[in-house]
């Protein structure tokens, strides 16, 4: 499958944290193209492995994140209207009006309603409504809605992928799936390729709540290298400047005390080399990643994070421009390919 129809695919799948399970057979398929073997972990994360058949051969980790933000049933009530709560971070201001999937015993469509402004007096209509006093209506009573949904099944946004102009792509979930979609185009890029490292490539689980997939795929696979793909701010119109990144620009190298520094050099210059266009993130503390994750795991991996613009993020309209995907994708293979066996000889450089 083309790297691009698989991303539009996936991210329409339902795969809040916790609950990747549900397409993480498709993961598997993609990565069994470029990847000797794939498995997945107690955890739920899919791991690929394409080996250099080297006797004690370097271990390189690439890492991308499946899960998505989402919601869960926290009460019904007696008219039949579904409370709930959250997983993952998510601004209340977008919930009005959405429409979700209620995954209980059988899928059930619904809405989040809104009080109309005709009902609202003056007080309301100056405030954000809050989570709690919101509900969502599926049009069932109480009685047939306990036959299908119980307190604490998942609920997930309702959103198509939609194509934009200019090789732009909205849906939900981008965040990070497109990340998984980098990482395809890097394994595909180094397809025939002879490289002296053992190469993982993992869709983590559970990122949204707490990096949980990257602590114990990191811990089992011991890498020498780490490296995390995925999104940061893309530039709109009201974001500040500082935080944001220009979309169709290439992908976005981290600096910081979370990644390793004579890496970052070495990125660098592979980009120049291969005309690669890239911008710089300065972050001076926690990146919020899975590379804040890896860093720290057993005693210490040198890490990486390669991130790309997105808009919007965590929303069901986050949007980016797939040429950053690719060029992304790109800079990672050329990256890998430049690598010398003698990992040491990089991070001590």
């Amino acid at each position: 499958m083309h790297v691009r129809a698989f991303l539009e695919e996936i991210s329409g799948f339902q795969g809040v944290s916790g609950h990747e399970y549900a397409y993480a057979q498709s993961v598997q398929k993609a990565l069994q193209t470029y990847c000797d073997k794939v498995h997945t972990d107690n955890l739920g994360n899919v791991i690929g492995v394409r080996a250099s058949n080297r006797p004690n051969a370097p271990k390189i980790m690439l890492a991308a994140h499946m899960d998505e933000i989402g919601l869960m049933v926290k009460k019904i009530d007696d008219k039949g209207f579904i409370a709930f709560t959250n997983i993952g971070g998510i601004d209340p201001r977008i919930l009005l009006a959405q429409e979700v999937t209620v995954h209980g015993k059988e899928d059930l469509y619904g809405i989040i309603g809104a009080k109309p402004p005709h009902l609202q007096d003056k007080s309301e209509s100056d405030k954000a409504v809050k989570m709690e006093d919101m509900a969502i209506d599926v049009g069932l009573s109480e009685n047939q809605l306990r036959k299908v949904v119980s307190v604490g099944d998942v609920i997930t946004f309702k959103a198509t992928p939609v194509s934009l102009y200019n090789d732009y792509i909205a849906s939900k979930a981008l965040d990070d799936r497109a990340g998984i979609a980098v990482i395809l185009e890097c394994l595909k890029e180094l397809d025939n390729t002879d490289i002296p490292f053992d190469l993982y490539a993992v869709a983590t689980v559970q990122e949204e709540v707490g990096l949980r997939g990257a602590v114990v795929s990191s811990y089992a696979i011991n890498p020498d290298i780490g490296i995390v793909i995925d999104v940061c701010h893309g530039d709109t119109p009201d974001g500040p400047k500082e935080e944001a990144y220009q979309t169709g620009k290439g992908a976005v190298i981290t600096i910081g005390p979370n990644i390793h520094p004579q890496l970052v050099a070495k990125l660098k210059q592979v980009a120049k080399e291969y005309h690669v266009p890239y911008q710089i993130d300065v972050e001076p503390g926690r990146t919020g990643t899975d590379a804040w994750a890896i860093q720290v795991s057993r005693s210490g991996i040198p890490t990486l994070l390669l991130s790309f613009p997105l808009r919007y993020m965590h929303t069901t309209i986050e949007t980016l421009c797939y040429h950053d995907v690719v060029s992304t994708g790109k800079l990672l293979a050329f990256f890998i390919k430049t690598l010398d066996q003698d990992l040491e000889a990089v991070l001590l450089c």
